[in-house]
């Protein structure tokens, strides 16, 4: 690629960064639903716990939360990088500062899964409620992004708001 191509697309790159994580946090709203439901399924009895099997709750979460875990990592080292392209330096603040300790949280959300597979309450709360941090401070993320977006948009294409 040419200087000029890359200088060209420069100001796109800005847009892989959100696109993806409105994206995720989708996908994390959906894992904690099929959290919840696999939940329901540890608990129930009789006829609703056959209905509920059927449904394949853990095994669907299981597989978001390790699509959510990579995705995660790489967004947030995307964001940083893109963020690095177009400024040479990072804005540390409070948006690269929550995205870096949610990144480390769902790490460590994930790295419980073995001691949850193995009967481990306390680590499955822990999971848990690590996991409604993250989508919380996902939510906060989504705002303060969208200031970044606007920011971006008025000092690169002239668009106010």
């Amino acid at each position: 690629m040419s200087p000029d191509t890359i200088e060209s697309i420069k100001p796109y790159l800005n847009f892989f960064h959100p696109i993806l994580m409105w994206a995720l946090f989708g996908f994390a709203i959906y894992a904690m639903y099929l959290g919840i439901q696999s939940r329901k399924v540890r608990y129930a009895t009789g006829e609703e716990k056959k209905e509920l099997i059927k449904g394949k709750f853990a095994i669907k979460h299981h597989q978001m939360g390790s699509i959510i875990l990579a995705l995660m990592v790489l967004g947030t080292i995307g964001g940083m990088a893109v963020t690095y392209i177009n400024n040479g330096k990072l804005f540390v603040g409070p948006h690269l500062l929550a995205g870096l300790s949610m990144t480390g949280l769902i790490a460590i959300a994930a790295s419980l899964v073995p001691l949850m597979q193995r009967g481990n309450e306390t680590a499955r709360l822990t999971h848990i409620s690590l996991n409604v941090v993250i989508v919380g401070l996902f939510g906060w993320q989504a705002v303060t992004g969208m200031q970044i977006m606007q920011r971006i948009l008025e000092n690169v294409f002239g668009i106010t708001f």
